[in-house]
């Protein structure tokens, strides 16, 4: 089933919830899992800190334990200075886990910016969490599964382009399932994935035919979503 499209998309099973504020192609994304009292920030975009105030409150966003990125571009890291900014200012205790794909140059540089200004006065503690290997993460009660998927870039001359590192995730919890594959291309990984998830988050990238290495067409992006028992598609262009 397709479901409705208006930001923000909601989704809730009990006490396992995904807000989805915003995904608009070189825009932003920036989505909000809460599994019971644990709440995990997924790609967080420009936007995400007014978001997050306006839906949780100051409280809740500095119990944020972790952070999951799914590529360095943009429009799903532009708020992740901002973010970690508010948690200074407003003295979050607690540490904060940023789990990246590796080789991922924007989170590295976001988070050396950061300490370079702020490493004398920052009450909480930024654990980076490279993915390498797709790993098996767990925290909260919450198991999160990395898996590779395919995306690319143009380069200056916007006619060749080079793959960057990028990861989609799926969250389980209380036996059920949340699949996000972020920005891609199709692919397998993808596929096997949002199967059978109770919840799968497709983006829809392109709003033609043309295949590629860089977003999915409407149509692929629901031939994987329908696998799935209920679906949303993001990220289409306005």
């Amino acid at each position: 089933m397709t479901l409705h499209q208006n930001y923000p998309l909601r989704w809730q099973k009990k006490n396992f919830s995904i807000n989805i504020f915003c995904s608009i192609p070189n825009i932003a994304t920036g989505i909000l899992i809460k599994a019971d009292k644990a709440y995990f920030v997924v790609d967080p975009g420009d936007g995400i800190l007014r978001d997050l105030n306006k839906d949780i409150g100051t409280k809740n966003i500095l119990s944020i334990s972790n952070a999951f990125i799914t590529h360095g571009h943009h429009d799903h890291v532009g708020g992740l200075w901002t973010l970690l900014t508010y948690m200074r200012v407003m003295h979050k205790k607690s540490p904060i886990s940023i789990h990246f794909p590796y080789d991922c140059v924007e989170i590295d540089s976001i988070y050396n910016a950061f300490l370079k200004v702020y490493s004398k006065t920052i009450p909480y503690r930024i654990k980076l969490k490279p993915i390498k290997n797709n790993n098996r993460i767990k925290s909260k009660e919450v198991t999160i599964n990395p898996f590779p998927v395919v995306h690319k870039e143009y380069l200056q001359d916007g006619i060749s382009t080079r793959k960057v590192p990028a990861l989609g995730y799926k969250f389980s919890f209380n036996g059920m399932n949340i699949c996000y594959g972020g920005d891609t291309a199709y692919c397998i990984e993808l596929v096997k994935h949002a199967k059978n998830s109770d919840l799968a988050i497709i983006e829809a990238g392109h709003d033609s035919d043309t295949h590629d290495d860089i977003h999915m067409t409407m149509q692929e992006a629901l031939s994987i979503g329908k696998s799935a028992k209920e679906f949303f598609l993001v990220h289409v262009p306005e």
